[in-house]
């Protein structure tokens, strides 16, 4: 957030929110504050009691003696699965609706968790039946449908391993998360729907496989969304026909606490993404904890994430977090302006949301689009239902939290502006809406028990109100247990030496120096944010590069955008002389569809600018802080006597 856009507006909770809200008024949050501070084991291991269903229960609670590598409840057994879904239908919630799940189209289906817990032990009895066992790995390549819920439920019925890669990732970046998960299985679609449109799932599955260094692969499992052509081969399986003949019911497989429940590969600042792997204890008390006290969930809420289970909000706050708090969710296949850019209000409306949770780009997005087409806007829709609005991927700037607050939620609906990461399984720092005072564009203050600070490079504490490397002092249930197949990254990664044994966050943050509420400011790596999903300037160089006719070296960095949060800026050298004019803008639109080849559409660079070469020191190293200022438009004020040509830095200012 600049200091332009800085507010002091401070909005109280709510009366009739903090009244019965399970964190009710500052006083509680101290509290439980204190508990976690007294007695931090006592405190997670209270709630774990509490919130998780255990077959054998723990008795060692938190074991660091191999730090960072942390064991949470290691000599409990339990199965997320069962948490989710029996459980439920044995407290007698199985005739409640689980999922409501609305098609591209605006079809609506409805699930009970009684029907949720019989697909759910139908595809985990035909996985078996297929050779799945516990500790395999089994990707999934869906669309937002109830089936991708299910099939994460089925794996961690049996003990397998998921790893969901969201459909819009290319062959190739499918190819390389199958790879390095060794997954025995893919589970896709013939196709998914989004906008209208008929997109291939399984095609690109084939094609990934093809790329070869898949062998590790025996089935792949198709679920029959649309009906399209497809190619077949001899390991590919029919979901329908595969479970019809299943039973309904299939035994749980009791499964340690620090059984791996799933993989989801994240950018990192180099081009190879990180298999970042969860726990199934630790993971689902703070996935199950964090749904309730953030949202203030109450047992007749419609609950509405709109992320995709591609994502880790998906896992935590689709698949896991609501099925566990008996809620009922709303699961949405479709993109927030098809038919047009009112269907999440008109979803809203139809399904009488209470919680409604999504992206700070899905809410610029559709802010921008009212503007356009005024019969969108949100005045237009009954949207009274709502009680808790939240934000998630990345920061809200504060003109949009401004007119989520006003326009969405009627000023009556306090915004759960939420701060975490893939790695940290849940939310760390937020308000919680019966008990924080917001502040637009703040997350405000850890969830109780996480310890958040701000340090400078050396692990010292840097005093509120100004800005440092945002850290967790203390390991918390459901935080990355390491890198698959690659702990020594994990340390150098997450528990740099000079940090002190800190969880490092990857971003940057300030504290104000009345409230001590966080900001977060950014990345401080080579890490980019579009649309909240995390990009690395490596892995799209890389993409770039591998186009070998055309590209001889590529740089990759952000620019602010009003719209995505940041945008991806791509300087390039080619093999041939530097294009301008007509010929420049067709080049780049070629390297942008390669570039959605390699990885998928979201890592299309917005601007491409061609130069004889790139700002170099005479040692060779590529002076990125100039091009990140070239990229923002900003004079260069830098010193440039190092540089081997200073003149190119006019040239790469020349849009195309």
């Amino acid at each position: 957030m600049s200091s332009a856009e800085h507010t002091t507006k401070v909005y109280p909770p709510p009366a009739s929110i903090v009244q019965g809200a399970h964190v009710s008024g500052m006083e509680a949050y101290r509290k439980l504050c204190a508990e976690a501070e007294a007695d931090y084991e006592g405190y997670w291991a209270r709630l774990a009691r509490e919130f998780v269903v255990w077959k054998k229960p723990f008795t060692k609670v938190l074991n660091a003696s191999d730090a960072p590598f942390y064991k949470w409840f290691e000599d409990g057994t339990l199965n997320v699965s069962y948490n989710c879904l029996d459980r439920n239908v044995e407290e007698g919630r199985g005739d409640k609706v689980a999922i409501i799940f609305e098609a591209d189209d605006g079809q609506v289906t409805r699930v009970t968790y009684r029907e949720l817990l019989e697909k759910t032990c139908r595809m985990a009895n035909g996985l078996r039946e297929l050779g799945v066992k516990k500790g395999d790995r089994v990707v999934i390549y869906m669309p937002m449908s109830v089936e991708g819920v299910v099939a994460m439920q089925a794996c961690a019925r049996i003990g397998a391993t998921h790893s969901v890669v969201f459909g819009g990732f290319s062959a190739q970046s499918l190819r390389d998360r199958i790879e390095d998960a060794g997954a025995v299985m893919v589970i896709t679609a013939d196709e998914q729907m989004r906008g209208g449109k008929q997109l291939p799932l399984k095609a690109i599955v084939d094609e990934a496989i093809g790329l070869g260094g898949c062998d590790s692969v025996r089935h792949v499992v198709v679920y029959r969304r649309t009906g399209g052509q497809i190619a077949w081969t001899s390991r590919d399986r029919w979901l329908h026909e595969l479970v019809d003949k299943q039973p309904s019911t299939c035994e749980p497989e009791w499964v340690e606490a620090e059984h791996p429940l799933f993989l989801l590969y994240t950018s990192g600042s180099t081009g190879k993404p990180k298999g970042v792997q969860h726990s199934s204890g630790g993971y689902l008390l703070h996935a199950t904890l964090t749904t309730k006290w953030t949202f203030d969930l109450k047992p007749d809420d419609v609950f509405w994430c709109t992320a995709d289970i591609g994502w880790v909000t998906g896992h935590t706050y689709i698949t896991y977090g609501p099925l566990a708090n008996g809620a009922t969710e709303i699961v949405f296949e479709g993109v927030p302006t098809y038919p047009d850019a009112g269907r999440f209000w008109k979803m809203i409306q139809q399904h009488k949301a209470t919680i409604f949770y999504t992206a700070p780009t899905a809410i610029r997005s559709l802010i921008k689009a009212a503007e356009a087409n005024p019969s969108t806007h949100p005045r237009h829709y009954d949207l009274g239902s709502l009680r808790i609005l939240g934000s998630v991927g990345e920061p809200i700037n504060p003109a949009a939290w401004e007119w989520y607050h006003e326009h969405v939620g009627g000023g009556r609906c306090p915004i759960v502006d939420t701060w975490w990461q893939t790695e940290t399984g849940g939310h760390m720092i937020t308000p919680l809406p019966g008990a924080t005072p917001l502040v637009p564009g703040s997350c405000t203050l850890p969830f109780p028990g996480i310890m958040a600070a701000i340090v400078d490079e050396t692990g010292q504490d840097v005093p509120n109100g100004h800005g440092g490397i945002l850290v967790i002092k203390k390991p918390w249930p459901s935080m990355i247990r390491t890198i698959w197949g690659d702990p020594e990254r994990f340390k150098k990664s997450y528990y740099p030496a000079e940090l002190k044994g800190y969880y490092l966050a990857g971003d940057g943050a300030s504290r104000d120096a009345e409230r001590g509420y966080f900001t977060i400011t950014g990345r401080i790596d080579d890490v980019l944010n579009v649309s909240g999903h995390r990009m690395g300037t490596m892995e799209i160089e890389s993409a770039l590069v591998s186009h070998t006719e055309l590209v001889a070296e590529a740089a990759v960095v952000g620019r602010p955008d009003e719209t995505t949060g940041e945008a991806i800026v791509a300087f390039v050298v080619l093999k041939r002389p530097r294009p301008t004019g007509e010929e420049a803008k067709q080049i780049a639109n070629e390297l942008r569809n390669w570039v959605a080849k390699e990885i998928g559409p979201i890592a299309k660079p917005k601007d491409i600018r061609f130069g004889d070469n790139l700002p170099k020191t005479r040692s060779g190293k590529i002076m990125r802080r100039l091009l990140r200022s070239i990229a923002k438009g900003e004079a260069i004020t830098q010193d440039t006597s190092t540089l081997e040509n200073p003149a190119i830095l006019e040239q790469l200012a020349q849009t195309n």
